[in-house]
């Protein structure tokens, strides 16, 4: 399905916001070849690999186990994903029911806007969003765990999507958010003249109060 858009496209590399307040960057700390930034998003972490370039092009490492380990991140990636899409296709919010995952999502070619909603049950930032801009240029990675919504928007003509997950797919295993929850309230850059391209199945998702029923 196809809409048009209706969001300005000002915004910064980290935007972020919440059903009542907008958690903050923090500044990153050097781990190994990689920088990590957190927020206040207790488990949400945006990694920077460090890139090595001279007249010939670059070379940096997509994962060390032991760097990702110093950060905290020492689970067990099974199933790596690659997708690609056109600009002002959105895609989400999904989540697991039974099977969650941690991902780790970056962008290979093109530009996304990437994000993720907190739905642990429990949790102090419960309903809070956080997103970031992934690109081919800036080759940022965003650690995503378990119990969370996530999607993304691309906002260059193509843009492929790659990510590492900590189980595998299973079918009908899929939950889902509205993309324009006011509830939530995502402040996805979508520029007026912007064609959105949405699933129907995307198009059908709730609101995350029918998550509290």
């Amino acid at each position: 399905m196809i809409q048009k858009g209706s969001h300005d496209n000002s915004f910064s590399v980290f935007d972020c916001g919440s059903i009542a307040g907008s958690p903050a960057i923090e500044m990153g700390k050097k781990m190994g070849k990689i920088t990590v930034e957190t927020c206040e998003i207790e488990g949400l972490k945006v990694i920077t690999p460090a890139v090595f370039g001279d007249e010939r092009g670059y070379f940096m490492e997509t994962y060390n186990l032991n760097d990702y380990k110093e950060a905290g991140l020492d689970m067990e990636f099974v199933q790596d994903n690659q997708s690609m899409s056109k600009k002002g296709v959105l895609r989400g919010l999904h989540f697991q029911i039974n099977f969650p995952q941690d991902k780790l999502v970056r962008v290979v070619s093109g530009e996304v806007f990437d994000v993720a909603v907190d739905l642990r049950e429990g949790s102090k930032t419960y309903g809070k969003w956080f997103g970031v801009v992934l690109s081919a240029e800036n080759k940022k990675q965003f650690f995503i765990p378990k119990n969370f919504a996530h999607g993304f928007v691309v906002l260059s003509d193509t843009a492929e999507f790659a990510y590492k997950c900590t189980d595998f797919y299973h079918p009908n295993d899929e939950g889902g958010l509205a993309w324009n929850d006011p509830e939530i309230g995502v402040k996805w850059p979508i520029p007026a003249d912007m064609q959105l391209i949405i699933s129907d199945k995307d198009q059908k998702w709730g609101g995350i109060a029918t998550l509290k029923k």
